[in-house]
């Protein structure tokens, strides 16, 4: 049967560490919203340079420009067995989008679950202020959770890392804001229907990957 996995918390929360650690245990795509969207400022297309004024105030991008990105990516051979959503939905709204998406898209029964990352505030703040990504593969560190080998520089490509602008703790704590506000209510919804998974993401990066491995 098709697994179709959602993963929802707030940023820094550890979804996207987890996703990778999955994604290679589960054969499955990881589907990051954030980097599909980053790809299209970088090209600087229209989509993108909104994409890009939401992001750098700490608001969640508009539904109108992730709903099409999405479901032609879910729509790829590589998830026809299943997949691991990382970023979306971030709203109720968003949420009707991918329901919408998946009935059109899956001919035969799922197994549906959206695992949810639950983390203590503070935490999530200190991740976020010591974040760096890499310009080139995309990949995160940390500089006190998840350090490079070689400081300052991409395990993977060996490129500089960078402190992305929305990395900042005023951002950060904007973030927080409209996240609580507008994504918190998908717990409850999803815990309604019965296809919430929730995991206490406090702690080492194996510790969250065994409590993971337990709701999956």
């Amino acid at each position: 049967m098709k697994k179709e996995l959602v993963f929802l918390g707030a940023p820094a929360s550890g979804k996207g560490t987890q996703t990778d650690l999955l994604s290679e245990h589960l054969g499955f795509p990881h589907i990051d919203t954030g980097s599909l969207l980053r790809a299209a400022i970088k090209a600087q297309t229209p989509e993108g340079l909104e994409a890009q004024k939401h992001m750098d105030q700490g608001h969640l991008v508009p539904v109108w420009l992730v709903g099409a990105i999405i479901k032609n990516r879910l729509s790829q051979d590589d998830c026809k067995n299943g997949y691991i959503l990382d970023g979306y939905p971030r709203s109720m709204e968003q949420a009707a989008v991918l329901e919408n998406i998946n009935k059109e898209l899956d001919k035969e029964p799922v197994d549906f679950r959206v695992i949810y990352f639950d983390i203590n505030a503070d935490v999530l703040l200190e991740r976020i202020v010591n974040r760096r990504s890499c310009p080139k593969c995309g990949k995160i560190y940390n500089l006190k959770f998840l350090k490079p080998k070689e400081h300052g520089y991409c395990n993977e490509c060996k490129t500089e890392l960078i402190q992305r602008k929305d990395d900042t703790e005023e951002t950060a704590k904007a973030r927080f804001s409209t996240y609580f506000e507008q994504t918190a209510p998908l717990i409850k919804y999803y815990e309604d229907m019965g296809k919430l998974y929730k995991i206490d993401a406090n702690g080492t990066i194996d510790e969250v990957w065994q409590r993971l491995l337990k709701v999956i």
